[in-house]
């Protein structure tokens, strides 16, 4: 049996090139992102290399698909030897005074609670009788206060003690996790904070001058720097966090 990795926000971005990267080295890849064509793509290119791979659509704001989604892997994987939490959204990009408290109640949902619930719903495939590598996907937004930013910012701050915690915690269960700021990558986030109201987005001539040089990093380039770190990290790297450009 090939050892299985979970891969959230597969459908576009570092998610569909890093499922990709994966099953061409020989895992199986779960792919779970929200419905869409991408999605489905992203399955007939899996199964055309592992039989044993899947896709599943679930919105991560939503907990009864969270739900629904890890039944579904519950009933058809024994194990995990991996779960990449790359699944994230940037909205609201507003100062905090003018941000509506739903938008900050999706995005913290998605990017910090789902992981959580995702993690938690699975445990049991992660049963210590072999290691368990988990890798959250980090951002320099994490560590530094970015204005119209906040609810992203808090949101990956958290994600990264999230990550620390499970560390310290899955020591004793042969799990390891690590988190990996990826840089500034050319996907569709970079199109949501280039649509921003520049209003309401001091840095936005910034993004956009990011674009327009040619300073995005495409994102199976990044994929490509990942993978060893995401499949071979060891127990003495666990709580640690990385970036992709001193790899």
């Amino acid at each position: 049996m090939k050892d299985v990795y979970l891969v959230t926000g597969a459908s576009s971005g570092i998610g569909r090139f890093l499922s990709l990267e994966l099953v061409n080295s020989g895992f199986s890849v779960i792919a779970l992102s929200r419905e869409s064509q991408h999605l489905s793509s992203l399955g007939e290119e899996l199964k055309l290399v592992d039989s044993n791979s899947m896709v599943i659509g679930c919105d991560l704001s939503s907990p009864s698909d969270i739900a629904k989604s890890c039944n579904h892997i519950l009933e058809n994987y024994q194990e995990l030897s991996g779960i990449v939490h790359n699944a994230g959204v940037i909205d609201p990009i507003k100062p905090m005074s003018d941000s509506e408290f739903e938008d900050w109640n999706y995005l913290i949902q998605v990017n910090l609670l789902g992981v959580q619930d995702v993690t938690q719903r699975l445990y049991q495939l992660i049963d210590g009788k072999k290691h368990t590598r988990v890798t959250t996907i980090s951002s320099g937004a994490s560590k530094y206060p970015i204005g119209s930013w906040s609810a992203y910012c808090v949101s990956k701050a958290g994600l990264d003690m999230w990550t620390r915690c499970l560390a310290e915690e899955g020591k004793d269960q042969n799990i390891s996790a690590i988190s990996v700021a990826p840089g500034i990558v050319d996907t569709n986030m970079q199109v949501n904070i280039r649509s921003a109201n520049p209003n309401d987005f001091p840095l936005h001539p910034h993004f956009v001058d990011y674009h327009e040089s040619g300073q995005l990093v495409n994102p199976k380039e990044v994929a490509r720097q990942l993978l060893d770190l995401v499949t071979n990290h060891d127990m003495e790297q666990t709580g640690e966090r990385f970036d992709v450009r001193d790899l």
